[in-house]
C-alpha cells in the first residue's frame, strides 16, 4: 500500500543560474571577477516537494547547500573548524536512511582489493621488496585466476617493474591475461605514489612518464584512474599532470578532517577538479574523495570503524593482527551470513548516504596486504559469500562485486549519464571544485606542515639530481642528432649513457615517493635513498661530460672516450652522499687551460661563471679570444683566514648553449665589481630574524610529520585562516613565495623545498630544518637527530607594480621571476679540459637558432627507448614544453634578459636547427595518446599554464 503524499519544505542555497541535481545542466559560463563574488552569487530560497517520504536532512545541517562550481578559498570561510564528537564516525555526524531508498534503485556496491605498498619507509626499497611485495604480486597471479570474480589493483611501478624482471615468461603471460580480462587494472600507473607538497612538477612529470613507458613497452597498459590514498594533501598540480596524461578520473584520501566532513554533509565528495587558472573545463578531471580516517578497512566500509573492522578478515582470531576496537571478525558461514551480509550492508548504505549516486565505491586493503596466500582466501572467500548472500536477495536492493577502480568510476559516469569512460565529461551532474587541500590534518590539531622541511639536506640533493638530470637528458638527445648529422662512426657510449639516465630517471623518481622527499623515513631508509641520489648524480655529470667533448670538438674524428681519463672534467664534486659539494681546484700555468660552459636552459643568458684556481694572476678570454672582465677573490679557509694557494676567478659570461673560455696566467691582476664599479645598494628591507621553535608540553608532541610548537602567534595570511593554529597556516614552498601590495612584490625563490608561512603582515617565515627528539605517533616510530649542514640556496626579488587584481583567487609571478628562478634551479654548468689532453680545436655549439620565447619552457627533451633488446635510445625523443602564465602588471624594460613573448607561439623547425626532425606528432603528456590535429604541428600554440608533450621522429 503506498503511503500518503506528504509536503516536505526545505531551505535551499543554489548558486545563481544553476539548477538543482535532476534539471538539466548546461555548461557553466567562465569564471569572471572575483571568487568573493562568485561565493556571494547564491540565492536562498524556500522550497517545498510532494513526496511519499520526507527529504531527510542531516542533523547537523538544516540548510542543504547545492553550488554548481566552487574554490576552496571560499569553504574554508565557511568552516568554523571546530571538531566536535561526531559519534561513532567521531570526525563526522550520525548519518540515517529509509529502508525503503533504494527500492527503485538498488545500491551498486564495488569493493576494491588493493595493497599500498611504500617504495621505502621502516624498510629500504629493496627490503620491502625482498620480505614483502614480491610475495604479494607472486601470489596474486596464483589466487585472482582461481576465481575470475577476484579483482585487484596496483600502482607503484617501481616495485613492479623489479618483479617484472624477476619471473619468467610464463607468469608474465599470466599477468597479461589478467590485465585483459579486467581482473588486474594497473592505477596512476607512475614510477611511485608521489609526495604533493615537496615535488616539483618537472619530477611529478618525470617519475609519471617513466612508469607509463615501462607499462606501454612491457604490457600495452594505458592507466585511465589516479590513485592516491597515502600522500599528505593534495595539490591541484597532480589532478592536471593526470589530466594531460590522459586519465579520465582520480581518487584522494588524506584531507582535513572537516572539509571531509563538510563535502560529505553536502554530498560533494565526488566533483570535476578544475584548475583555478582555467576559463573552461579543459582542465577538467572527475575525483572521489575518500570519506573518513583512513584508507584501511575500518575506515573505508562505512561510518563505524569497529563495525568495518569486522569485515578485515585478515584479522580473524589466532593471527597476527586484531581489531582494536576488541570485537573480532567472524568466518562467514551458512549460519551467520545472514545477520554478517545485513550488518555490513547497514554501513555500506550508511556510506551511500555522503554521495549523489547509488555506486558505492569500498576499498578493501591496507599496508603491504595480501603477502600470504592465506589473506587472499580469507578475504575473498568470506567477501564473496557475502555477496552471493546478499545477490541473491532482491528484497536488500543491492548489487555488490569485487571491482577495480576504474569499474567504479565506469558505473559512476553511467549512472550520472556522462561518457563511461573517455575524458569527455559530458554534462557537469557533479559540482566543479577549484583549489587545494593543504594543509593537512588528520585529528585535532595535528597538522601534517612538518614534513615540508623534515631533512632538508635531501630536498636540496633533489633538486640538485632533477637540474642535472634535465641538463643531461636534453644534452644527451642533442648528441644523438648531432651524431646522426655528422653520420660517422665513433665510440659515443649511446647505449651506457642511456641506462645511466634511466637509472637516474628511476632513482629520483623513487624519491618523489611520499615517504622519501618528505624525509619521513627511518634513518637507514634516508641513507639508501641518499646514496641511490647521489650515485646518480655522478653518472648524469658522465652523460654530461661526455656528450659536451662530442658537441665542442670542431674536429668530430678526434672524439674519443676513455671513462677512466675522460676529456671533460666538472667544477665541482661532492664526496659522499651525506657531504656538500665541493670546488675543484684547477691548475692555470702560461698554457690556457680551457674551460667549457653548458647553458642547460632554452634562453642566451648572462651568467656569472665562477672557478677555483692556483694563482690570483689571471686573465679569461673569450671563445673569440677576446678578454673578457673578470673578478679574482680570495677563498676563505674560516672567518678570519684566506687560502694562499687557492683563488676564486668570477666572470659575468654571456651563453646560448655552449661555449669556452680560456683562463690563463698574467702579470695583471683584474679585480672588478659587476661592470667594474664599486655598487651600493639601499633597501628597506628588514633583516632576517632567526626563530627558534620548542615542541609542546602536550602528550602529542612535533615529529617527522606533524609541527606542533609550544607558542601561537597572530594569524593573518588571509582572513580564513586566523581562526587555525600556527601549524597550520605553514604551506610546501616548492618553488617560490610572494608579498604584495598594489605597489610591490617582495618575491623570494628557492632552490629546494621548505615549509613557508606569513604570520605577520609584511612578513615571511621559512623553517629552514628541524631537529626532533621524538616521534610523533604516525608510524616512523623515531625522532628526527640526523641533522646535516645544508646549503639551502635562494633568491629575494623586489619588483614595482603597476596593475593587480587583488580579488582573483590565483596569481602569477612575473616574467623576470620565472626567469630567476630558472637560472637559481638551472646553474650553467662549467667542465674544464684536462690538463694531459692536447690543445684541442673547440667550438661554440648551439642547436637554437634563437631563444624561445621568455615564458616558454623546455621541460624535458628526453630520449626515448628502443624497443628493441639492450636498452638503448631509439630514433624518438619526447619534447615537453609549459607556457609559464606571468603577471602583466610588472615591467619587462631593463630586466637583463634576452628573450622575449610571442603569445605561446612558436615554431620548432626553425627553432631546433640542429635537430633535423622528420616528423613532430602531439600527444598526451606520457606519449600513450595521440592527439589528432589538423594544425601544422611544427606551429606550435600553448595557452597560459599549459603543458604538451610531442613525440619528435628523428632522422
Amino acid at each position: 500500500m503506498s503511503k500518503a503524499r506528504k509536503h516536505r519544505c526545505v531551505t535551499l542555497i543554489i548558486r545563481s543560474g544553476f539548477p538543482l541535481r535532476g534539471e538539466s545542466l548546461g555548461p557553466e559560463p567562465p569564471l569572471q571577477g572575483s571568487h568573493v563574488q562568485q561565493a556571494k552569487r547564491y540565492h536562498v530560497e524556500r522550497r517545498c516537494h510532494q513526496t511519499q517520504q520526507p527529504l531527510k536532512l542531516f542533523d547537523s545541517d538544516k540548510i542543504m547547500f547545492f553550488p554548481h562550481f566552487f574554490q576552496m578559498l571560499d569553504v574554508y570561510d565557511l568552516l568554523s573548524f571546530d571538531n566536535p564528537d561526531g559519534g561513532v564516525w567521531k570526525q563526522g555526524f550520525d548519518i540515517s536512511y529509509q529502508d525503503n531508498e533504494w527500492d527503485n534503485e538498488p545500491l551498486q556496491v564495488f569493493v576494491v582489493p588493493h595493497s599500498h605498498n611504500d617504495p621505502g619507509w621502516l624498510k629500504t626499497f629493496d627490503d620491502y621488496y625482498r620480505d614483502q611485495t614480491q610475495h604479494i604480486l607472486n601470489n596474486m597471479v596464483v589466487k585472482l585466476h582461481e576465481d575470475s570474480r577476484r579483482k585487484m589493483i596496483w600502482s607503484e611501478i617501481s616495485y613492479f617493474s623489479k618483479w617484472w624482471d624477476n619471473i619468467d615468461e610464463q607468469k608474465r603471460d599470466a599477468v597479461r591475461r589478467l590485465i585483459e580480462s579486467g581482473q588486474l587494472e594497473v592505477a596512476t600507473g607512475g614510477w611511485v605514489m608521489p609526495d604533493e607538497a615537496s615535488t616539483h612538477y618537472s619530477a611529478l612529470i618525470d617519475q609519471l612518464v617513466e612508469g607509463h613507458q615501462w607499462l606501454e613497452r612491457n604490457l600495452g597498459v594505458k592507466p585511465k584512474t589516479g590513485w592516491a590514498v597515502d600522500p599528505f594533501g593534495h595539490t591541484p598540480t597532480q589532478a592536471y599532470l593526470l589530466r594531460q596524461a590522459g586519465l579520465s578520473n582520480m581518487l584522494i584520501q588524506r584531507v582535513h578532517y572537516t572539509v571531509k566532513k563538510h563535502f560529505a554533509s553536502q554530498k560533494t565528495l565526488e566533483f570535476f577538479w578544475r584548475q583555478n587558472w582555467d576559463q573552461d573545463s579543459s582542465s577538467d578531471i572527475l575525483c572521489h574523495m575518500m570519506p573518513f580516517y583512513s584508507y584501511d578497512v575500518p575506515h573505508t566500509c562505512g561510518p563505524d570503524p569497529k563495525i568495518c573492522c569486522q569485515y578485515d578478515f585478515k584479522r580473524l582470531p589466532g593471527g597476527r593482527i586484531s581489531c582494536p576496537w576488541r570485537i573480532p571478525p567472524q568466518a562467514i558461514t551458512d549460519n551467520n551470513v545472514q545477520e554478517r551480509a545485513q550488518t555490513l550492508l547497514d554501513q555500506y548504505r550508511k556510506k551511500s548516504k555522503l554521495f549523489r549516486t547509488n555506486v558505492l565505491l569500498v576499498p578493501l586493503g591496507d599496508d603491504f596486504r595480501y603477502t600470504e596466500a592465506v589473506e587472499w582466501d580469507q578475504q575473498f572467500d568470506n567477501y564473496q559469500k557475502l555477496f552471493d548472500y546478499m545477490n541473491s536477495h532482491p528484497e536488500l536492493h543491492v548489487q555488490a562485486q569485487f571491482g577495480t577502480i576504474s569499474d567504479y568510476f565506469e558505473a559512476l559516469r553511467k549512472s550520472t549519464g556522462m561518457d563511461p569512460v573517455g575524458i569527455n565529461v559530458g554534462q557537469l551532474a557533479l559540482p566543479v571544485l577549484s583549489g587545494d587541500f593543504f594543509t593537512y590534518a588528520d585529528r585535532d590539531d595535528h597538522y601534517w606542515s612538518g614534513y615540508f622541511t623534515s631533512r632538508p639536506f635531501y630536498k636540496r640533493l633533489d633538486r640538485v639530481l632533477e637540474s642535472h638530470l634535465r641538463a643531461a637528458e636534453v644534452l644527451y638527445s642533442l648528441t644523438l642528432a648531432n651524431i646522426q648529422k655528422y653520420g660517422q662512426p665513433n665510440d659515443y657510449p649511446s647505449v651506457d649513457n642511456y641506462k645511466l639516465l634511466t637509472e637516474a630517471r628511476r632513482n629520483l623518481g623513487l624519491f618523489q615517493h611520499h615517504d622519501a622527499i618528505t624525509g619521513t623515513g627511518k634513518d637507514w631508509v634516508v641513507v639508501d635513498y641518499g646514496t641511490r641520489l647521489f650515485h646518480s648524480i655522478l653518472n648524469v655529470k658522465r652523460v654530461i661530460v661526455s656528450s659536451a667533448h662530442w658537441l665542442v670538438l670542431k674536429d668530430k674524428q678526434t672524439y674519443f672516450h676513455d671513462p677512466s681519463n675522460p676529456f671533460l672534467q666538472m667544477d665541482d664534486v661532492q664526496p659522499s652522499q651525506d657531504a656538500l659539494p665541493r670546488k675543484i681546484i684547477f691548475e692555470v700555468h702560461e698554457k690556457p687551460r680551457l674551460l667549457v660552459v653548458y647553458n642547460p636552459t632554452e634562453q642566451a643568458r648572462m651568467s656569472m661563471v665562477t672557478v677555483y684556481v692556483t694563482t690570483p694572476k689571471v686573465r679569461v678570454l673569450n671563445a673569440l679570444g677576446h678578454v673578457v672582465r673578470a673578478q679574482v677573490s680570495a677563498v676563505w679557509n674560516d672567518a678570519s683566514h684566506a687560502a694562499a694557494d687557492v683563488f676564486q676567478v668570477r666572470s659575468a659570461t654571456s651563453v646560448h648553449h655552449i661555449t669556452a673560455l680560456w683562463p690563463r696566467t698574467e702579470a695583471a691582476k683584474y679585480m672588478f665589481l659587476q661592470d667594474g664599479r664599486q655598487i651600493s645598494v639601499r633597501t628597506t628591507l628588514k633583516c632576517s630574524n632567526f626563530v627558534l621553535y620548542g615542541t609542546t608540553s602536550n602528550k602529542d608532541k612535533s615529529g617527522a610529520y606533524l609541527f606542533l610548537p609550544d607558542k601561537e602567534a597572530t594569524v593573518q595570511p588571509r582572513k580564513t585562516m586566523a581562526k587555525l593554529p600556527l601549524q597550520a597556516n605553514f604551506y610546501p614552498m616548492t618553488s617560490m613565495v610572494y608579498l604584495q601590495d598594489s605597489s610591490g612584490r617582495l618575491s623570494l625563490l628557492t632552490a629546494q623545498s621548505l615549509g613557508a608561512a606569513s604570520l605577520k603582515s609584511g612578513q615571511l617565515e621559512v623553517i629552514m630544518d628541524r631537529r626532533l627528539n621524538q616521534d610523533d605517533n604516525r608510524g616512523l616510530g623515531q625522532g628526527v637527530l640526523d641533522n646535516k649542514i645544508t646549503a639551502n640556496s635562494f633568491r629575494l626579488l623586489l619588483e614595482k607594480r603597476s596593475s593587480a587584481d587583488e580579488t582573483a583567487p590565483y596569481s602569477y609571478p612575473s616574467i623576470l621571476s620565472h626567469m630567476s628562478y630558472m637560472y637559481l634551479n638551472h646553474p650553467l654548468i662549467s667542465m674544464a679540459v684536462n690538463q694531459r689532453s692536447d690543445n684541442p680545436s673547440l667550438t661554440p655549439y648551439s642547436p637554437l637558432s634563437a631563444s624561445f620565447p621568455c615564458d616558454m619552457h623546455l621541460v624535458n627533451l628526453r630520449a626515448i627507448q628502443s624497443k628493441e633488446e639492450g636498452g638503448g635510445p631509439s630514433e624518438q625523443a619526447a619534447l615537453i614544453l609549459h607556457r609559464k602564465g606571468f603577471d602583466c602588471g610588472f615591467s619587462n624594460r631593463n630586466t637583463g634578459l634576452l628573450c622575449t613573448t610571442t603569445r605561446g607561439k612558436i615554431h620548432l623547425e626553425k627553432l631546433l636547427t640542429d635537430l633535423k626532425v622528420k616528423s613532430i606528432t602531439p600527444v598526451s603528456l606520457s606519449l600513450m595518446h595521440t592527439h589528432n590535429s589538423d594544425a601544422d604541428p611544427q606551429e606550435i600554440s600553448l595557452k597560459p599554464m599549459e603543458i604538451r608533450t610531442y613525440r619528435l621522429q628523428l632522422s
